[in-house]
């Protein structure tokens, strides 16, 4: 499984809906994700990639992982994956 689809299947989860229901284009907020679900969304995809996210929930506009949309969220993952294996 790709990490797009394993993202996206995570955040469906939280979102409590289908994986195909969760486009690149969609926000959290679009899905119905509140700031607890996407604390434990970056809490669930920390644990699935073993990964820290740089990601402050007490205060989203300060952190340099971008959450605007899925496409944005798997970006930074596949970025900090590739770190980590370098």
């Amino acid at each position: 499984m790709s990490i797009k689809d394993k993202v996206i299947e995570i955040i469906a989860e939280q979102a409590v809906l289908e994986p195909s229901d969760v486009t690149m284009e969609s926000t959290l907020e679009d899905l119905g994700i509140d700031s607890l679900g996407l604390v434990e969304s970056i809490f669930a995809i920390e644990e699935e990639f073993d990964i820290s996210i740089p990601f402050n929930a007490n205060e989203p506009q300060a952190s340099d992982f971008d959450i605007s949309n899925v496409a944005a969220i798997v970006e930074g993952i596949e970025k900090l994956m590739a770190e980590k294996t370098a």
